[in-house]
């Protein structure tokens, strides 16, 4: 019997840039197992990990099961949106034609498989591009935002990188649940979180967050590396700040140095200063998909990018360009 193919983007070692590790190819269409699902990718999306996941760095994402000497999956995708092709024996919660978003390994292609935990019914009022651009990027801002910051109505939140992935949707989701939210991005983003509903928007090229002149119950660091003093400084005396990453050229901790001061000094001070990793699960899929449905939570999508073209989508995001998501159609 013929070997069914599909086209895909293929990497077989490590590096840092997308255009030299990355090339479509056509390869075997991917079997699944009793548990899993087939997924004909409609689209896909790229977010920060994406770049980390390609270049295998900083060096501890390849013992997190990543591939110690080599990429373990196709391509660095991990987002899509599509329909369901075929499903596993034990898996009852899909059927072929059900139209689905979420996450998997190897998403930069025309068929994926997936877990069924990892994957929700698409929300109903976005398209393929739209729903691909959720995952991930969502569930971090959803997570950080309610379970770690628990940020409560009435509150006064600010969103550091509120024009990326993860902060455009912080943003969004911290207004829904009743915040005064501050978002704090570039000059040339400022209109960006705006449009997103944030009540203030601080231009970091002009102004400090840490003034002093205000004060925040909660803050989520989705973008660069601040000192933790000059973050204290514009947290409450009780006020909660969660680390969504933290982005430098250290090989080794990439910007985890920063995470572990912060869990060594939380418990000697009144603030809860932290870090989480966030949980691929079909559950808070749903919770998103009520949101958006809702018309509370909306994908902020820069561009979109033909299959072939995913290493320059890699590209424009580690150049810093992008405003929102970037997303991959197939």
């Amino acid at each position: 019997m013929a070997v069914e193919t599909m086209r895909a983007i293929v990497q077989d070692d490590y590096g840092s840039a997308p255009e030299e590790v990355l090339r479509l190819a056509e390869v075997a269409r991917p079997t699944i197992g009793d548990d899993e699902i087939l997924v004909h990718v409609r689209a896909a999306s790229v977010d920060r990990g994406t770049w980390h996941i390609m270049a295998g760095l900083p060096y501890p994402i390849r013992v997190a099961g990543f591939g110690l000497r080599r990429p373990k999956s196709l391509n660095p995708g991990r987002c899509l949106a599509g329909t369901v092709e075929s499903v596993g024996k034990k898996v009852t919660e899909f059927k072929p034609g059900d139209e689905v978003y979420g996450t998997c390994e190897g998403s930069f292609a025309e068929y994926a498989s997936a877990r069924a935990g990892r994957l929700a019914l698409k929300p109903a009022n976005l398209s393929f591009e739209q729903a691909a651009a959720v995952p991930i990027s969502a569930l971090t801002a959803l997570q950080g935002v309610r379970d770690q910051a628990q940020v409560q109505a009435g509150q006064r939140v600010l969103i550091i990188g509120a024009s990326g992935g993860v902060g455009t949707f912080a943003v969004q989701i911290a207004k829904a649940f009743g915040a005064e939210v501050t978002g704090v991005s570039s000059t040339a983003k400022v209109d960006l979180v705006r449009a997103l509903g944030a009540d203030h928007v601080v231009d970091y090229t002009r102004d400090d967050f840490a003034d002093g002149e205000h004060r925040y119950d909660a803050i989520l660091d989705t973008g660069g590396n601040r000192r933790l003093s000059h973050l204290r400084r514009a947290l409450t005396p009780r006020g909660r700040l969660v680390l969504v990453g933290g982005e430098t050229d250290g090989r080794w901790l990439g910007g985890m140095d920063r995470v572990l001061r912060a869990k060594l000094l939380s418990p000697l001070v009144s603030q809860k200063l932290g870090t989480f990793i966030g949980s691929e699960n079909a559950k808070d899929l749903a919770a998103l998909r009520e949101l958006v449905e809702a018309g509370k939570v909306a994908p902020a999508v820069d561009r979109t990018y033909p299959l072939s073209e995913a290493p320059a989508a890699i590209r424009y995001l580690q150049d810093g360009h992008a405003r929102g998501k970037l997303v991959i159609t197939v």
